[in-house]
């Protein structure tokens, strides 16, 4: 019987490898990231304050309708998709990575071994997004009685009442299982298929290996994420130009000193 050769996806996954983090590769990867941001800091803030734009633009069409109390949850559940909005900084690390410089057409039309590889990966990502913002919008409605109230009297219910801090419990639980899930098909998923030919579900397992066989240093890497991202959003998103960029860089540098090619 004649045997098939094996496709070039195949080989291409094959060759990957995992190396094992230690607990202080998270804060080399930040210092990485914070040095490639250094590099062209007007780019990188650039690409920041781009992505910032566009919550701010959900935000606002929220308060326009009325339902600004929304906008923490959809704030929170923004950050599931983080990880794809942030390939055109991934690419910039990479072409330093190589000694180039990197200009904004490169950062704006990344080109990808397999669009449709990718496409999935975003897909899977922005239904994640969807259940979380379900789920946050039940949790309002489940205490709140449907009632959605203007900003000032949300933070009174929210901080102030029994409900309110219960509803914070609750949603903050919800939010932390949905965002360990996004962190774990991932954290290093992007970047695999930003750099090889290998289908979404090779990239997605190899990251979810990587959480599973690595649970402190990985922790580590995803409670340093929320922290920042925390201090990005607390800000009113001007954090974010920032810390957006911060993390893209550092994921690349993440992934590089993980992903082994034979």
């Amino acid at each position: 019987m004649t045997r098939l050769a094996p496709s070039a996806s195949t080989r291409a996954a094959a060759s990957l490898r995992l190396r094992t983090p230690t607990m202080d590769d998270p804060w080399k990867w930040l210092s990485l990231g914070w040095q490639d941001l250094a590099r062209n800091p007007l780019l990188s803030l650039t690409y920041g304050a781009a992505f910032v734009a566009v919550g701010l633009l959900v935000t606002v069409g929220l308060w326009m309708m009325g339902l600004e109390s929304v906008a923490p949850a959809l704030a929170g559940g923004f950050t599931l998709v983080g990880p794809v909005f942030a390939i055109g900084l991934y690419e910039m690390s990479r072409k330093y990575e190589e000694g180039q410089q990197p200009r904004l057409g490169d950062i704006f039309s990344v080109r990808l071994p397999s669009p449709a590889q990718m496409a999935f990966l975003a897909f899977a990502l922005m239904f994640l997004f969807l259940v979380w913002l379900r789920l946050a919008t039940l949790n309002y409605a489940l205490f709140s009685y449907g009632d959605y109230r203007p900003l000032s009297e949300f933070l009174s219910f929210a901080l102030g009442t029994t409900q309110g801090l219960t509803m914070l419990v609750v949603g903050t639980l919800i939010g932390a299982a949905l965002a360990m899930v996004a962190f774990a098909i991932s954290v290093i998923a992007v970047p695999v298929l930003l750099r090889h030919d290998v289908d979404v579900l090779t990239a997605m397992g190899l990251s979810v290996r990587l959480v599973m066989q690595n649970p402190g240093p990985m922790l580590l890497w995803a409670w340093l994420i929320a922290i920042l991202c925390a201090m990005g959003l607390a800000t009113l998103f001007v954090g974010l130009v920032i810390v957006f960029p911060l993390v893209g860089h550092a994921t690349w540098h993440a992934y590089r000193s993980i992903v082994i090619i034979d």
